[in-house]
């Protein structure tokens, strides 16, 4: 039976660019490694999906309504169900002096941001900056090589992607407990200064509301330990130390 919509499955892909082979996106070691796009701090495993609800790009969203768990395929996405067509318009040329300090460190080829949109640098020279706000892969055919792991049909496999899709800590430190319409959250020591944590909170209580419907309260839990430093041991005083030559 083909994929629903809403459907929550983990996915396992690499996505290169069609002309030039360039892998820019993967969910696997060994085509990271093969690829010089290996990050050793990454953790490479495969990606909670919501089948048809824009977790992914258009183009392989629509190809993953027609697949089934244990399929494997390779998906064309072309540029107006990808990362877009080339628009000239988003090409400006801006006074170099625009980017203040920073004009003499870019180079062409460099992301950067300007006017709170990141564009890159395509042409320098005769006091300006020729900037490209489309996507970089905006008008660029896309092929991902698929493989529909598993789809997440129980509550307390949902719960698990949902957590480990917005904690990104390892799935040994999750605890959670349902208890009837109720789910107790632990939140481990690890997130406790995570930036956001708060709106990472709130992230997760709509997104398990949503694939969880028998839930109507979530409480999360957070648990301090008082590290009070050891006491030192008393030294033996001289006398005893001399008593126990003595003897």
């Amino acid at each position: 039976m083909a994929l629903q919509k809403g459907t929550l499955i983990l996915l396992d892909y690499t996505a290169k660019v069609k002309d030039t082979g360039e892998v820019f996106e993967t969910t696997r070691e060994a085509d990271a490694k093969s690829s010089s796009l290996y990050d050793a701090n990454a953790k490479y495993q495969p990606r909670l999906v919501s089948v048809g609800e824009s977790w992914v790009i258009k183009g392989l969203d629509d190809a993953l309504l027609n697949t089934n768990v244990g399929d494997k395929l390779t998906v064309e996405v072309p540029p107006d169900k990808g990362f877009g067509i080339r628009d000239s318009g988003k090409v400006r040329m801006i006074p170099l002096r625009k980017l203040g300090d920073d004009a003499e460190k870019i180079s062409v080829g460099d992301a950067i941001e300007i006017d709170q949109r990141t564009g890159i640098v395509r042409f320098i020279g005769s006091g300006r900056v020729q900037m490209d706000f489309n996507h970089k892969y905006a008008g660029r055919t896309i092929l991902y090589d698929v493989n529909v792991i598993k789809s997440l049909d129980t509550d307390e496999e949902k719960i698990t992607g949902l957590l480990k899709r917005r904690l990104l800590i390892d799935e040994s430190k999750l605890n959670f407990k349902i208890n009837d319409s109720a789910l107790d959250i632990h939140i481990p020591e690890e997130a406790f200064l995570v930036e956001g944590l708060q709106i990472i909170k709130r992230a997760i209580t709509n997104d398990i509301f949503k694939f969880v419907n028998k839930l109507e309260k979530i409480n999360f839990i957070e648990s301090y330990k008082n590290t009070k430093p050891e006491k030192p041991q008393p030294k033996a005083t001289e006398s005893k130390s001399a008593e126990s030559k003595a003897a």
